[in-house]
């Protein structure tokens, strides 16, 4: 009995001779990774053999310790395999071993049993950054930070990489717009925005190339935005302007290129707004006016309507004539604009004071107008040279002693009419809507060029 005493006795010391004595965990002044964040062990995990692994294995981690750190997180995950810290741990070891692939599924598992662990949440971005996969670890620092707003040096990192995302989206969007391929340009833009929302320049970008793609709605909206971050965008403001104005809201367009010309004054953009003001006071004449460039036979009424309105000014700085009287204009239309032209002897009544407002007009008859519109742009720009006074224009069917002669020769040495084939200037070829609209424009642009008037519309 003694005998078998003895014998328990020499194998239990055997035994415990033979169970090696835990390595001193260390303990360090100065951590070698002071960037990783400890994982957090639950309270109610505390002080068991698991906890007391992870404490150990991030000791020995910061130490630089990287075999026995990886010893003691493993054993925590062997006596506690659903003990996250552990895993986290481990992800924090591979990445300092440089290792961002190893290092990802490591967080992935910990935030699997717990989402909003923030070490896992910072380690996984910092594994996506080691892969380059910037826009995903951005998305984790944000839930980190998400948590626990304090940590603000991950703030600044969220910063860098915000800024340096959208450069990399602002580049791509704009090298696939300069390749016309729209729609990747668009979702680029799109990202860019997300990221920084507050960018006006971004919207207008995004907009130019809506735009192009014949989405104006979306264009409008944006280059709205962009107004609205920055009301002094005078290229947001064109763009506006010109939607419109296709449109045809011209009183919107109108205010579009007022607001910009107030913000940065350009000569285009005053013309611009010159035209959408001149048609604002189109769109308040009548539809016969507006109808006056699809007419396939012009009227004197069309006609007298065409010069008073558009050429007002130079026929209001040129000398009146007494009282005209004209008999059977009451009920036209083209009333107040008849008697401008005949006052200013543009277009005269015939001899029993009647202008006979239905009457068709003739190549003939426009010259007589063209010749005496040229006249008044000469005598309201007496140092401007006009060839067409001097011009003797050889027509194959008008002789030069016809009584219309010299009318039909100064507007076509003008240069704001023009002859058929074989010199013909077609003398009772009616004319069209389309034909005096062109011609009157000539008009305008001469007494402009001459300074004789100021703006007229359109």
């Amino acid at each position: 009995m003694r005998r078998l005493i003895l014998l328990a006795l020499l194998v239990t010391v055997s035994a415990c001779a033979r169970v090696p004595k835990p390595i001193p965990a260390p303990v360090t002044s100065a951590p070698k990774f002071p960037e990783f964040i400890a994982p957090v062990v639950p309270a109610d995990l505390a002080g068991t053999a698991a906890a007391i692994n992870q404490d150990r294995g991030w000791r020995f981690l910061q130490a630089g310790d990287l075999r026995d750190a990886e010893r003691e997180f493993g054993a925590a995950l062997k006596s506690a395999p659903a003990f996250y810290p552990a895993e986290a741990g481990l992800g924090w070891l591979e990445l300092a071993r440089k290792d961002g692939k190893a290092a990802l599924p490591r967080f992935d598992r910990a935030l699997e049993r717990q989402p909003r662990n923030v070490s896992a949440l910072v380690g996984r971005g910092q594994a996506l950054l080691a892969l380059n996969r910037d826009a995903e670890a951005l998305a984790a620092f944000e839930a980190a930070l998400a948590v626990d707003p304090s940590l603000g040096d991950l703030g600044n990192r969220v910063e860098v990489l915000r800024f340096r995302g959208q450069q990399e989206d602002l580049n791509r969007a704009r090298q696939a717009a300069r390749a016309g391929r729209g729609e990747e340009a668009v979702s680029f833009y799109t990202r860019a925005i997300a990221s920084s929302p507050e960018s006006a320049f971004l919207y207008r970008e995004l907009a130019a190339v809506e735009h192009q793609q014949g989405a104006d709605d979306r264009a409008l909206e944006h280059f709205r935005r962009a107004v609205a971050l920055e009301p002094a965008d005078a290229k947001s403001l064109v763009q506006i302007g010109d939607i419109l104005d296709a449109r045809g809201d011209f009183d919107g367009a109108a205010k579009a290129f007022a607001d910009a010309l107030a913000s940065e004054p350009n000569d285009d953009v005053e013309a611009k707004l010159e035209n959408a003001r001149a048609r604002i006071e189109v769109a308040r004449l009548p539809e016969e006016y507006r109808a006056i460039d699809r007419a396939a036979q012009m009227t004197r009424a069309d006609l007298a309507a065409l010069v008073g309105v558009r050429l007002a000014p130079l026929l209001q700085t040129t000398r009146r004539r007494d009282a005209v009287l004209v008999t059977d204009i009451r009920n036209n239309w083209a009333a107040t604009w008849i008697m401008a032209v005949t006052r200013a002897g543009v277009m005269e009544p015939f001899a029993n004071h009647a202008f006979q407002p239905r009457t068709a007009v003739r190549r003939i008859d426009l010259a007589q107008v063209v010749s005496r519109l040229l006249t008044k742009i000469a005598e309201a720009s007496p140092s401007q040279p006009n060839t067409w006074q001097s011009a003797r224009v050889k027509f194959s069917d008008l002789s030069a002693g016809h009584l219309a002669y010299p009318a039909a020769s100064a507007a076509v040495a003008s240069g704001v009419m023009t002859v058929g084939a074989n010199d013909t200037f077609q003398p009772s070829r009616l004319v069209t809507g389309q034909e005096a609209s062109e011609v009157i424009g000539r008009i305008d642009a001469m007494a402009r060029r001459a300074g004789g008037r100021g703006k007229a519309a359109r």
